[in-house]
């Protein structure tokens, strides 16, 4: 029976938009995209001198394993050209698995939820568009009330069209 993960996908290097979309048709091949946000335009954090981000969240039923679908996230973003050459530095794509059904693992290698998602506004900001009533697993909080409870600060908005 199909599993509903939330992911996050940013690129801040080249046609970043067109790595965003690259990016879900190949993601499609893991399960459905049920759901897609907006896109975002994000200001870097934590190693700030690097160009701004475009982010956005989906929603993909898929029948893989939490630890199926992140080695299926590290191949398309290794066949995408990334390269991990310095911590949160410029990247053509970035995939993170934010929330998998309501599971709640640590294997070192993968950990649900997302540690640090409840702190990125550059990740709730889309994932509340698509996902406001989730309850993440561990904090028992929606995904609109943890959006909301964010400090003021990193900048998140829609492009300009």
């Amino acid at each position: 029976m199909p599993k509903l993960a939330y992911l996050s996908l940013g690129s801040n290097v080249g046609d970043r938009e067109s790595h965003l979309h690259d990016a879900m048709a190949r993601i499609g091949a893991t399960g459905r995209i049920v759901a897609v946000s907006s896109l975002y335009e994000t200001e870097p954090v934590e190693f700030t001198q690097q160009p701004w981000f475009l982010n956005c969240a989906i929603a993909l039923e898929t029948s893989q394993s939490p630890p199926e679908l992140m080695a299926a996230i590290l191949r398309i973003e290794e066949e995408m050209g990334r390269r991990r050459v310095q911590k949160k530095g410029p990247r053509s794509i970035d995939i993170d698995i934010l929330l998998f059904d309501s599971a709640v693992m640590d294997s070192g290698e993968l950990r649900l939820p997302h540690p640090a998602m409840q702190q990125r506004r550059f990740v709730l900001e889309p994932l509340a568009e698509i996902a406001p009533d989730v309850v993440h697993p561990v904090l028992k909080k929606t995904i609109r009330e943890l959006r909301d409870a964010l400090p003021a600060g990193q900048a998140v908005g829609k492009p300009k069209t």
